[in-house]
């Protein structure tokens, strides 16, 4: 029976973002994938949209998919939603992959990323970003979803709750990874917040930004089954 396999999406994305890792993965797993809510055309409710209520989402979608062990795969924002789920109530899950998750947020770096959430800016200078939003989140209005993310950012830099108390508390193995080139995703404060973690392992990505879509699949998708292996 193979091992399942759960993939959660960064943020302004959808489940659809980790197709081709999944189309990767499934020779070998059972692969799941989560659309937080707020995100792919799912309601927005802006009080459960935050970090908090998407780690309560991985634990529904694990308690309602029965699933008795399985390893975890977060994309910059679902990295972070995977390690509070599982500082919380790891439950069943065996292992956790994070990629560009930032760790380090304060008043001045949620600032700092809130600025690129400009709608008047994205329609001048990425009209064909802003045409991709508008797709991935239809019904629900692109600039709602901004709004919301912008919000959740600002409410991480005030009280970001992966402290280093609480990723002490994560006793499953975690493999932390980061591209060279993330400018979201320090790779520095990566490096710290992985030690914080008992059983975390941190590897950097040579010249890799923070773009999904400019990490090298292949590579990526060696380093989740390479480490779900190694836990077995």
């Amino acid at each position: 029976m193979k091992q399942h396999v759960l993939l959660l999406h960064g943020a302004l994305a959808s489940g659809k973002q980790l197709q081709s890792l999944a189309r990767d993965l499934s020779p070998l797993y059972e692969v799941h994938t989560l659309t937080f809510s707020g995100h792919g055309g799912r309601a927005l409710k802006p009080a459960e949209f935050n970090m908090a209520g998407f780690a309560q989402e991985v634990r529904a979608f694990i308690r309602e998919k029965a699933l008795a062990t399985l390893h975890v795969f977060g994309y910059s924002m679902g990295g972070y939603a995977a390690l509070l789920a599982a500082a919380e109530a790891p439950g069943p899950i065996t292992t956790i992959t994070t990629l560009g998750t930032k760790f380090d947020w304060s008043p001045a770096t949620a600032a700092a990323e809130t600025r690129l959430l400009d709608a008047a800016k994205l329609l001048e200078k990425v009209p064909q970003f802003v045409q991709q939003l508008a797709h991935t989140h239809a019904p629900t209005e692109w600039t709602a979803v901004l709004d919301a993310t912008r919000h959740l950012m600002l409410h991480l830099g005030e009280q970001p709750p992966l402290t280093p108390e609480k990723l002490a508390t994560i006793r499953i193995p975690v493999q932390v990874l980061v591209g060279e080139l993330d400018k979201t995703a320090d790779v520095d404060a990566s490096s710290l917040h992985a030690a914080y973690v008992p059983h975390a392992t941190f590897e950097v990505l040579m010249n890799t930004p923070h773009p999904l879509e400019r990490v090298n699949p292949d590579e990526l998708a060696r380093r989740i089954i390479r480490f779900i292996e190694s836990a077995a």
